[in-house]
């Protein structure tokens, strides 16, 4: 049964998860609400300019309530938000290679057709940064802030299994109602994503390198033209129109080739290979003691 001591560290635990996430989501809701808004009202904008200014405005609201929230209530200094330009393009790089290698194999197998070469469409830049707004949000949410507070409460391991399910039952929304089948493989892949990401969070500790990863996988998905993680909207602008020509446990089916069998193989390759060099050298870390004990 818990103790006094170790119940009173959960809460406050999850008083900083509260408090963590009130800051964050808290910031992007006051410039939602209330500077956009204002800017919209004095300004002017187009709808083009408006959207830019809504994406940049939701991007600095969020790290500024971040870095509110660790330089008054954490009382230190957010040095993962720092910007580290060589490990940020190494980030990229690699999770450009680690996308596009198994859907290259895909495509060598035949599982998947492309049909038709587009061009590169100029609206696939607005994609790139939404693409690069939502990696960075998601990976302050679940890395900064969740993975980074529960691994001080209960060590890097734990910390690493939790923050990745819970990564994973956010995702469920993508496939909406769909079968049991889908459910399951949406699970495992995304559980392997956020143990991916979780670790190179804990070789890198920053943000940047980590964002940079993840929004180089999505839009090399995006650009092979077949689904992004279950979402079809971009897929028209892809500059290959690429079609389905295997069966579901080899290209993804609706989830796309995140629920690939090879690419669910080839990241859990990834994942040991990484949590190995983060274990050998010395970044796992034991929960801190608990508060009053000797």
């Amino acid at each position: 049964m818990p103790t006094i001591q170790q119940r009173g560290n959960a809460c406050r635990t999850l008083g900083s998860l509260l408090l963590g996430g009130a800051a964050v989501f808290g910031s992007v809701l006051a410039f939602r609400q209330g500077l956009l808004p204002l800017i919209d009202a004095g300004f002017h904008p187009g709808p083009e300019l408006l959207s830019a200014c809504r994406r940049a405005g939701i991007l600095l609201s969020a790290i500024g309530g971040y870095w509110a929230y660790v330089h008054w209530h954490e009382r230190r200094a957010a040095t993962e938000l720092r910007l580290p330009p060589v490990h940020l393009v190494l980030g990229g790089a690699s999770g450009i290679v680690l996308a596009a290698f198994p859907i290259s194999v895909l495509f060598a197998l035949g599982a998947y057709e492309m049909v038709l070469f587009r061009g590169v469409s100029p609206a696939l830049l607005s994609v790139a940064v939404l693409i690069g707004v939502a990696a960075v949000l998601e990976e302050l949410v679940y890395r900064c802030l969740l993975f980074r507070l529960l691994e001080r409460a209960l060590g890097t391991k734990i910390a690493l299994a939790a923050q990745a399910a819970i990564f994973a039952v956010a995702h469920l929304e993508n496939v909406g109602q769909g079968r049991i089948g889908d459910l399951v493989v949406v699970l495992v892949s995304v559980t392997l994503l956020g143990l991916l990401w979780g670790g190179l969070f804990v070789l890198a500790r920053n943000l940047w390198v980590v964002a940079a990863n993840h929004a180089a996988w999505n839009f090399t998905i995006l650009l092979s033209g077949v689904p992004l993680s279950g979402i079809e909207d971009w897929r028209g602008l892809a500059p290959f129109k690429s079609i389905y020509a295997g069966p579901d446990w080899l290209t993804g089916g609706v989830f796309g080739p995140e629920g690939s069998l090879l690419v669910i193989v080839s990241t859990m390759v990834a994942v040991a290979l990484l949590l190995h060099a983060a274990w050998r050298r010395g970044d796992f870390l034991e929960p801190e003691p608990l508060r009053g004990s000797s």
